[in-house]
């Protein structure tokens, strides 16, 4: 009898939405779906998601799924590389959940649903199903010390205090997909960008081999440029200003993290493209949310490429990088001096590249 080809079930945990993909050996899409939920309610709401529309899933998947494999956006120092998830992996991970509580927390939440339903279910148990973790900040693991330290006290920088970087899987994903494309590209910037924005300096390797060099995401996801609805980089001592006039760490967290970037600057939407259409009736706040936007984007390029030392290909994805013509248009009149340069769009699959890790890391 021929061995069944292996699947994997990959499970994408935000703050809002939920994304389940099932993967075959290649990374390649069988199926896909997201759904939201209400964070605000916390585990149940998760867990009754997950029972009413994941688990009529996983029981109906023949053969079953070989690994589930879980998105986590912040490893820490400690995971760089696809991870089995066990007890003494799991407490690790629950002290990282304050650094990227948005994210972690619920991804958390669904491996602890998925360990109960496993073990109860006929056709599975955790055994034969184990799970695994893939974390966002694992490709920047590569980064140089002048690249992730801060120029903090000692004291501090002790503590753990550094630059990780984020959408390391899709930044991976990018730069495999244009070595594919482009097997001369040395130096290439990944710009994804969508709710959550992050540039990435790779260098490729002759054998396709993908390093990131730098990037603009740092401690946490808020560092760098504009997005949705995070203010990216502040001038510190802006926030202290906050701070002596009596604001709360709590307003200040949700501040920058919920009320800042195109939503904070338009007064009106963090959806770009919302703002595109206002910007074309002439709403202010979206033509100056617009013009911020792209203003530290090509600020950012402008770093990362001086971080390579020159660039080759510049990929755009995320959904404002895959589907912003304007953008695209924009960038490609901007950056004219950066000549010779490929300027394209990679659609985003995080869920891909972590379903080949994973088997592959089961392997070995």
């Amino acid at each position: 009898m021929a061995t069944p080809s292996p699947s994997v079930l990959v499970l994408n945990s935000g703050s809002s939405s939920l994304k389940a993909s099932l993967r075959d050996g290649a990374g390649g899409r069988l199926w896909q779906e997201q759904r939201a939920w209400d964070g605000g309610d916390g585990s149940r709401a998760m867990e009754s998601l997950l029972e009413d529309w994941l688990a009529p899933v996983i029981a109906a998947a023949d053969p079953a799924p070989t690994l589930v494999a879980h998105r986590i956006v912040h490893g820490g120092a400690s995971f760089t590389r696809p991870t089995r998830l066990s007890p003494a992996v799991l407490r690790e991970l629950e002290a990282l959940v304050p650094l990227a509580p948005l994210h972690n927390g619920p991804a958390l939440q669904a491996i602890a649903w998925l360990q109960q339903w496993l073990a109860a279910h006929p056709l599975a148990d955790e055994a034969a199903i184990p799970q695994w973790a893939c974390f966002d900040t694992g490709f920047h693991a590569s980064l140089s010390p002048a690249a992730f330290t801060y120029a903090l006290p000692a004291a501090w920088r002790d503590q753990g205090l550094r630059r990780f970087g984020f959408h390391g899987l899709n930044h991976q994903h990018v730069a495999e997909t244009v070595a594919r494309l482009h097997p001369g590209a040395r130096r290439v910037i990944s710009c994804h960008l969508g709710a959550g924005c992050s540039l990435a300096a790779i260098a490729i390797a002759a054998d396709g081999t993908a390093r990131s060099i730098d990037t603009t995401m740092g401690f946490t996801p808020l560092e760098g440029l504009v997005m949705a609805s995070r203010s990216g980089s502040v001038d510190p001592g802006l926030l202290l200003q906050l701070l002596r006039q009596g604001i709360s760490a709590e307003e200040l967290d949700h501040g920058l993290n919920h009320a800042s970037g195109l939503r904070g600057l338009s007064e009106l939407s963090g959806d770009m493209r919302e703002l595109r259409t206002a910007a074309d009736q002439g709403h202010a706040g979206a033509l100056l949310a617009i013009a911020v936007f792209r203003h530290r984007l090509l600020q950012g390029i402008g770093a990362m490429a001086a971080s390579l030392g020159g660039v080759t290909v510049i990929a755009l994805t995320g959904g404002i990088g895959e589907h912003d013509d304007a953008l695209l248009e924009e960038l490609r009149e901007r950056l004219d001096w950066l000549q010779p340069l490929v300027l394209l769009r990679v659609a985003a699959d995080e869920e891909g590249l972590m379903a080949r890790q994973c088997l592959a890391a089961m392997a070995s």
